[in-house]
């Protein structure tokens, strides 16, 4: 069986739904027309009805509740409001023919629909972003989550995309355009819990879930065939009907089965072959094998992490991990992939395997994303902590490593503006999520007096969402100008050459210094030099030809590439 709505031809559908836990399921159209539904086999009910694209349905409980569809395509009045049948062709594609790009060509530019406008505002961006040199834009989640403001984490209907953003033939227009100026589309699923405000799938269908529960909500039951069905259905549906290039799962670690995380990955590369279709991981695990076998890369946080505190000194919270040696650790990171790779994060808790024998581009690398700015109290972005000379230094590590850079919408201007965390809950679960994210500050030195977490902004305040709009900074012509000379010298001379690509080490040189160089595939020695040390550099600089250099050794921030023929 298959979850959700089935056009039949004619004006009928058949209408599908796992109900395990319900002795009966009634059909319920908002025309007033209901009929109950035939309970099959394994805990599956089943009606077929007059429903033309546009019908309006709902389920109806055996306790008299009405409830979505879990399957949605479309959702009229929110997540609590009507089901609406949807034809999965009622778009007419300009570029039919659009097969991707390499994976070793990405340059990943990330964004949140709602705060550029919604689908439409996306696609306002693409032709800036083409002329730039970014390959893909991702998407973070749209799948229909409870009120107008959220990140997408808190998503309950993962099959219809979130009302406020725009229409499933919007969403398709934007991938249609992405495509037409060669930008790939990458979509954030999240297939690891359900957000806390209409979920229903727990009063007729108790084992979608475990007894388990990850940090965000009771943990999904994927041994269970159904419920693995209804997600790899899903991504299916991003991949095949709309058409995106790539998945970022996210938080698979929370997920805690591999064989469907290797299944789910089979069955998308069989159903895609002949397109470039990227499959991204974010696994706290640091699991080299998932990286081995049909997944393209991970997102590296531990890159992320060195780096900001080589850059900050900030060594709070999870950044306790990266605290003894930053610069070595980043060094690790340039050479290896991961930073820890089986060591002891903190004591009783090892994290990652020898990740060394993976390809550079195996591992996605950021300086900022929407996690590690959102999750900040204050939601504060890295030029804002660090300057300019430091943060075009790091921008200049980022985009001339070998690694899958990815960039977070606004820093390409030079944004000063915040990302917050916000959601647009109501009554006691608003009270308790905003209670609750300023307990999560309670351990960072800044926030240690109640008065200080206080001023932590409210998620669920409009202002919050408004506030995270990333508007362009004074400076936003000379950061365009620098991202767009990088990504030219990364497309140039880096990224012809890729496939291949092996390390030839890295190192620290001095405590805010690394150097790494690696072997290209046409056999080029391409080496990278960055320091953060507002004094200057004492070390060696990299022999070679110049290639770009960004900031002065001497007197400051920079980072320097150079290339030897082979």
């Amino acid at each position: 069986m298959r979850w959700g709505p089935r056009l039949l031809g004619g004006g009928r559908a058949e209408f599908s739904v796992w109900a395990p836990s319900a002795s009966t399921m009634t059909l319920v159209l908002a025309d007033g027309d209901e009929m109950a539904m035939e309970e099959r086999a394994g805990g599956w009910f089943t009606a077929q009805a007059s429903a033309p694209d546009g019908t309006r349905y709902r389920f109806r409980l055996p306790d008299g509740r009405e409830v979505p569809d879990p399957a949605s395509r479309r959702q009229d009045s929110g997540v609590h409001g009507w089901s609406v049948v949807c034809d999965p062709d009622d778009y007419v594609w300009r570029n039919p023919d659009w097969r991707g790009r390499p994976w070793e060509e990405t340059v990943i530019w990330e964004c949140h629909a709602g705060v550029l406008g919604g689908f439409s505002g996306v696609a306002e961006t693409l032709p800036g972003l083409a002329a730039m040199g970014v390959t893909a834009v991702e998407l973070m989640p749209v799948a229909a989550f409870a009120g107008n403001r959220n990140w997408g984490y808190d998503g309950v209907l993962p099959y219809a995309p979130a009302e406020c953003y725009g229409s499933p033939a919007e969403l398709k227009a934007l991938v249609d355009r992405a495509h037409e100026l060669g930008i790939s589309m990458i979509l954030d699923v999240v297939y690891n819990h359900f957000g806390p405000d209409g979920n229903y799938l727990g009063a007729y269908a108790a084992d979608f879930f475990h007894d388990a529960h990850t940090p965000w909500g009771q943990a999904v039951s994927v041994d269970k065939e159904p419920v693995a069905r209804f997600f790899i259905d899903n991504a299916l549906m991003w991949l095949e009907e709309y058409r995106f290039d790539g998945l970022r799962f996210d938080a698979v670690h929370a997920i805690g089965d591999n064989a469907f995380l290797d299944r789910m990955a089979r069955e998308l590369r069989a159903a895609t072959e002949g397109r470039h279709v990227y499959l991204v991981l974010e696994n706290e695990a640091n699991d080299p094998e998932r990286l081995e076998g049909p997944f393209d890369s991970q997102w590296n946080d531990d890159f992320h992490n060195a780096l900001h505190v080589l850059l900050t000194g900030e060594t709070a919270s999870y950044y306790k991990a990266f605290a003894d040696d930053p610069a070595k650790r980043l060094a690790r990171c340039l050479a290896e992939g991961f930073s820890y790779q089986g060591e002891d994060v903190e004591p009783g808790r090892t994290r990652g395997a020898s990740s060394g024998h993976l390809p550079p581009t195996a591992f996605v690398n950021f300086v900022q994303n929407h996690d590690q700015v959102g999750n900040r109290a204050l939601g504060e972005r890295l030029l804002s902590l660090v300057g300019d000379p430091a943060a075009r230094a790091a921008t200049a590590l980022l985009l001339l490593s070998p690694g899958i850079p990815l960039l977070f919408m606004g820093e390409e201007v030079g944004s000063l503006a915040p990302f917050l965390f916000f959601t647009d809950f109501h009554d006691d679960l608003a009270d308790a999520v905003r209670e609750g994210r300023r307990r999560e500050f309670a351990e960072f030195p800044a926030f240690a007096d109640p008065a200080a977490r206080a001023a932590i902004p409210d998620p669920n305040a409009r202002a919050t969402f408004t506030a995270s709009r990333p508007e362009p900074g004074p400076d936003a012509k000379d950061w365009r100008a620098l991202y767009r000379d990088l990504l030219a010298v990364r497309a140039g001379h880096l990224v012809p050459h890729l496939a291949g690509t092996r390390s030839l080490g890295a190192e620290a040189v001095g405590k805010r210094a690394v150097r790494a160089g690696w072997r290209l595939g046409d056999g080029t020695v391409w080496q990278v030099c960055a320091g953060f040390d507002p004094s200057g550099f004492l070390g060696s600089l990299p022999q070679g030809e110049a290639v770009r250099q960004v900031g002065d050794p001497a007197s400051g921030p920079f980072c320097i590439v150079t290339r030897e023929e082979a």
